[in-house]
């Protein structure tokens, strides 16, 4: 892996781990699968229209947050349901669009060299996500322990679930290259598990997500080079090896 890709890759496991914290305090931990699975058609129509994967895959994880999101404020179901019946859908008519080597790739990734472009837009991304978890971190979590004490305090309850949504989305399709439409999940939501586990408060618990997302990759990249495996498997070995580490921790 060359130094574009792995700096790509670092930046997007630091917006895993921030993302998946929230995931997981809002009960979404198996949404990150499921939401994945929305980018399969996307990666079908782009490959039969000839344009690059990764475009279709974007397009149809932003429009699949974002009819959860309507549909969450229609029908008051939980957020974790309407994602499990929307994407597990998707996943069904992704496979039936697209086959042989090219589903494979999809479904658990498989890195390639990157263009300046790929890598800058890659990295604005990341940031993005990055600066919304951050700068948002408090509205998010009052949100979770009451949308109605977060409407007093002044916060947009329907706008800021929309570009979690959102947020939650983009993170997906930057980890779709080197973990697939079947693994990218897991990398938001296991070393978030890790973080809740070892953390005491919100602040912990970001930064140890966080870095246990960015050293899964890490490790689970130069395990993959060593053994000359495709890393998305590694990646998601590493990041459960250091949850299974922690289960042998007493929790205060």
């Amino acid at each position: 892996m060359n130094i574009e890709s792995l700096l790509l890759s670092s930046a997007m496991a630091i917006a895993a781990g921030l993302v998946g914290c929230f995931a997981v305090m809002r009960r979404m931990a198996l949404a990150g699968d499921a939401l994945s699975h929305v980018a399969l058609p996307g990666i079908g129509v782009a490959l039969a229209l000839r344009i690059h994967p990764a475009l279709g895959a974007a397009a149809m994880l932003f429009f699949g947050a974002l009819l959860v999101w309507s549909l969450e404020d229609r029908s008051r179901m939980a957020t974790e349901t309407l994602i499990g019946v929307v994407f597990s859908t998707a996943l069904a008519v992704g496979s039936a669009i697209t086959s042989g080597e090219e589903l494979i790739d999809a479904l658990l990734g498989r890195p390639g060299a990157l263009s300046m472009g790929e890598t800058a837009f890659g990295l604005a991304a990341a940031a993005l996500v990055v600066a919304f978890v951050v700068m948002r971190r408090n509205a998010l979590v009052v949100m979770l322990v009451s949308p109605d004490i977060a409407r007093t305090a002044g916060v947009n309850v329907r706008l800021l679930n929309f570009m979690y949504l959102q947020m939650f989305a983009l993170t997906v399709a930057l980890g779709l290259r080197y973990l697939g439409v079947l693994l990218m999940g897991s990398l938001i939501i296991i070393p978030a598990a890790t973080a809740k586990r070892l953390s005491r408060n919100l602040t912990q618990m970001l930064a140890i997500g966080a870095s246990a997302a960015l050293l899964a990759t890490l490790g689970g990249t130069a395990a993959a080079a060593w053994l000359n495996r495709d890393t998305g498997p590694l990646i998601v070995t590493a990041a459960a090896a250091g949850f299974l580490l922690t289960l042998f921790r007493k929790q205060a």
